[in-house]
């Protein structure tokens, strides 16, 4: 049986780490962790901890964290139904992470074209 052994991080480590995710954009939660060598629930648990609830946007402006959920009022949760207020900045969240997910792939995709372009280029059949 393996057990790992707990790491300790300086709260300057992860306030950086919060820092980073909040101003990189289009980062995910799962991208900056990797890059850390830090489990995804220890970064949601710092972000839940230092977080301001705010995101950079793939366009640079700011935007709310898509990981801070504004509670709906409680007749509205209640009844299954969030604010109207909740819905619009869910909603805003949602779209900005998927145009930041959309430059990411439109990136990915012109690379990949590049790629194939020079890989054709190197045959000699």
């Amino acid at each position: 049986m393996f057990i790992m052994a707990r790491k300790n991080y300086s709260e300057e480590f992860r306030r950086q780490a919060v820092d980073l995710y909040e101003s990189t954009p289009a980062a995910t939660v799962r991208g900056i962790a990797a890059d850390l060598g830090v489990e995804r629930g220890t970064l949601r648990h710092w972000l839940a901890r230092y977080g301001t609830g705010k995101k950079t946007s793939a366009d640079g402006s700011p935007t709310p964290s898509p990981l801070k959920r504004t509670p709906a009022t409680p007749s509205a949760a209640a009844a299954g139904e969030e604010s109207l207020e909740a819905r619009v900045a869910r909603l805003e969240a949602e779209n900005q992470a998927l145009r930041g997910e959309q430059v990411k792939l439109t990136t990915e995709r012109e690379i990949l074209r590049q790629a194939a372009k020079y890989f054709a280029g190197e045959t000699n059949w």
